[in-house]
């Protein structure tokens, strides 16, 4: 019997296009909606990227998302950006502000979502859902941590509408963070140089807001829930910025737990018949035990999901082989639409490339067979929003065992760079140093 994990990279390509649902290049959305109903009886189902910037990608999911929604009772849309920002486009999608990108994602990588393929879903969404009665309706909710700042601003400003007095108290305790304005990084340093820090405070104001519960949740439980989850992301950025001078794999650590603690606090709340639709980059939403990141001791959502929902997940990557990609030099700087290199000879992008197909969806969730075949480690590569083509083996590749890490994956051989709203103001500081995923 043949042994489908040690298949020639060409043998492999062949069997894979075999088993895939070719795309065609006309049109690739509406046949990959289609065959997105395979997934349908998830519970969660995580979208990727293999780059923050191919405009196939964002069209991709938002195609899936859209059926997703439409057919199959999905109603939470979680995406791998900040609670504030995301909550601002909520409002829009949801009907309750005009336009919903105003002040959202001003800050670098500002491109992620503020782009038009982005945008062109989130009108999409909220044309659904003005057919929708008000608690049927699909939500835009943010995962991240980075949001300090903005998190802080929005428990004060609910304070100050709801208990004065309270909101008093909480600006005696966030004071302590009132000197790293701008600037959370120089609080991480600070506090691991000199044992200061500000947790303690943090902690006390999550706590004392958590107290209130049954008082606030009674005035507008929709309100509550947004200054709560504030709460906690100050509560986790707090902790983040101090790991990130305790080593990569703890601030990597905590930055994914507290993303899919943050999802399974939307599905608890939503109640049991809920699903949820992530959209993040492929390094959050494959398993990272099937990749190197687990042998340096790094988990994602993927991972957490996987040990925690089993079967009711389906973890979708997408990739492709060259193309522009929107992405910057360095940390803070310019976006452009940068060249990538084609795919390595010892890559999986490169036996994807084999196949000859230029868009298509494999899904080997319940094909035992095309599983085997997968079963084995090859490079695989990852551009966030810094892309650097002169160093790419050493800082856009690693290891990873395709058949472990999704259970899909859509392929596009050739992608274009997103395209940036336009108006938008200046680039801010790098929130997301030290990652790019």
């Amino acid at each position: 019997m043949t042994d489908l994990r040690h298949l020639p990279g060409d043998n492999l390509s062949q069997l894979i296009r075999a088993k895939s649902v070719r795309l065609p290049e006309d049109n690739p959305y509406a046949a990959l909606a289609e065959a997105a109903d395979s997934f349908a009886d998830a519970r969660i189902v995580l979208l990727g990227e293999s780059t923050h910037g191919s405009s196939e990608f964002y069209r991709g999911r938002a195609a899936i998302t859209q059926r997703l929604v439409d057919r199959h009772g999905f109603r939470i849309v979680a995406i791998e950006g900040d609670w504030p920002d995301a909550a601002e486009l909520d409002r829009y999608v949801r009907a309750r502000e005009p336009w919903g990108e105003r002040d959202a994602f001003v800050n670098f990588p500002r491109w992620m979502w503020r782009n038009r393929e982005f945008a062109d879903c989130l009108a999409a969404l909220r044309a659904w859902n003005d057919g929708q009665p008000e608690d049927d309706r699909v939500a835009i909710r943010g995962l991240d941590v980075y949001s300090l700042d903005k998190s802080i601003a929005a428990v004060l400003e609910y304070l100050d509408r709801v208990d004065q007095v309270a909101a008093a108290s909480a600006r005696e305790r966030y004071a302590c963070l009132s000197p790293f304005v701008g600037r959370p990084q120089i609080y991480g340093a600070k506090a691991v140089r000199t044992g200061d820090t500000c947790e303690q405070e943090v902690v006390r104001q999550l706590v004392e807001l958590l107290e209130e519960r049954l008082e606030y949740s009674g005035k507008d439980g929709d309100a509550f829930f947004d200054a709560e989850q504030n709460a906690r992301v100050v509560w986790a950025a707090e902790r983040y910025y101090r790991s990130m001078y305790q080593g990569s794999e703890n601030s990597w650590n905590l930055r994914d737990t507290h993303m899919f603690s943050t999802l399974t606090r939307l599905l608890e709340r939503a109640g049991p018949d809920s699903k949820a639709i992530v959209w993040a980059h492929n390094s959050h939403i494959g398993n990272a035990g099937a990749t190197t990141m687990g042998e340096r001791g790094e988990i994602n959502i993927g991972q957490l999901c996987r040990d925690r929902f089993g079967k009711d997940v389906a973890s979708i990557g997408f990739s492709t082989s060259t193309g522009t990609v929107m992405a910057a030099d360095d940390w803070g700087g310019l976006a452009r639409a940068k060249q990538v290199i084609p795919a390595r000879s010892d890559s999986w992008e490169r036996v994807f490339e084999g196949t000859a197909c230029r868009a298509s969806l494999t899904n080997w969730r319940n094909d035992p067979e095309l599983q085997e075949a997968l079963d084995h480690v090859r490079l695989e590569r990852a551009i966030g929003v810094i892309y650097r083509p002169e160093t790419e083996r050493w800082s856009h590749y690693f290891e990873a065992n395709l058949a472990r890490q999704f259970d899909a994956l859509v392929w596009f051989e050739q992608t274009e760079a997103v395209m940036p709203l336009l108006g938008a103001a200046p680039e801010g500081a790098p929130d997301t140093y030290p990652y790019g995923l």
